[in-house]
């Protein structure tokens, strides 16, 4: 089966290059496969290597509807499935008595008016799944955020991709979403989850494929300062950091560079503008014990010596 026009990994690549996202060819793959057997790719990684941002691609390449459900601790149906526009039935209700109307029916009848579509609030997880000609993009973000129970009901309605709502009936996606889960890995995924998704680990870019990257997302940056900060970030991950700065980071400072016309680093400039990738105090000491001079002469070395 093809999606969009989008028979193999390469265009696949390509498409997501037009929309300037660089993938390897394993993520390629893995959303070529995702899109192709129409399953869920739940995508794990550290924070800031582009797993949300692939959803946003994806639903600019495709054309879908980008459905963001930000999961967190204690979510539950009414936040992430549907809920009933409280305010709006009260009013009815209140209508219904200065009309007298609710005089002239039963409470059942008068029940059910106030269980209507039309007092319906549709959540990321029911919009997900209304019919529509092009598949929406479901961007379940942070999973590892969510509890159990919540998993537990999130894996019923991916398999089947229906949702029962007591007062109104079971509603079906005659087109199912494309869903991609992320994980930041605070917790495990429980493996029934796992097993009903593809996946896919989302590690740092390689140094050459970060250079490209910022040459891309940031095109004021030259080809000397983009390998400088790519060197220089790949060395501040190797210091066992609190937070390891990320791509999304790694783009923040070269547009952080480029916007302050900077185009080499320097011993000053890194200790002035550390804030825009590092965003943690103590990350801040372990770059300057380990010395911010040092830092830079392996970013000169380490980017002279792949140019």
């Amino acid at each position: 089966m093809t999606f969009a026009g989008l028979t193999s990994v390469s265009e696949v690549r390509n498409a997501l290059g037009a929309q300037s996202y660089l993938a390897d060819e394993g993520l390629a793959t893995a959303v070529f496969l995702a899109l192709s057997l129409q399953r869920p790719l739940l995508l794990e990684g550290e924070a800031g290597v582009g797993k949300t941002e692939l959803a946003k691609v994806i639903s600019a390449m495709t054309g879908g509807e980008l459905i963001r459900l930000q999961c967190y601790e204690g979510i539950d149906a009414s936040q992430a499935v549907y809920d009933w526009d409280y305010s709006r039935q009260l009013l009815h209700l209140r209508a219904a008595e200065a009309s007298g109307e609710a005089k002239t029916k039963n409470a059942d009848a008068l029940e059910g008016e106030l269980y209507n579509e039309r007092f319906l609030i549709k959540r990321a997880l029911l919009r997900a799944i209304d019919n529509r000609a092009t598949p929406a993009v479901l961007l379940i973000d942070e999973i590892d955020r969510a509890d159990d129970e919540f998993e537990a009901y999130l894996l019923e309605v991916l398999s089947d991709f229906q949702i029962t709502i007591p007062e109104l009936g079971t509603y079906r996606a005659t087109t199912p979403p494309i869903v991609i889960l992320t994980s930041n890995r605070t917790r495990d995924v429980h493996d029934a989850l796992k097993r009903r998704c593809l996946y896919h680990w989302v590690d740092h870019p390689s140094f050459e494929r970060e250079v490209s990257i910022v040459r891309l997302r940031v095109p004021q940056a030259t080809e000397s300062l983009a390998r400088q900060v790519a060197a220089a970030v790949e060395s501040m991950r190797s210091l066992n950091l609190y937070k390891p700065p990320g791509v999304a980071e790694t783009i923040d400072w070269a547009t952080a560079l480029g916007q302050l016309g900077v185009s080499e680093l320097d011993e000053a400039t890194v200790a002035a503008t550390l804030g825009t990738v590092l965003k943690y105090r103590e990350d801040h000491e372990r770059v300057r014990e380990q010395g911010i001079a040092q830092l830079v002469k392996q970013a000169f070395d380490r980017g002279l010596l792949n140019s």
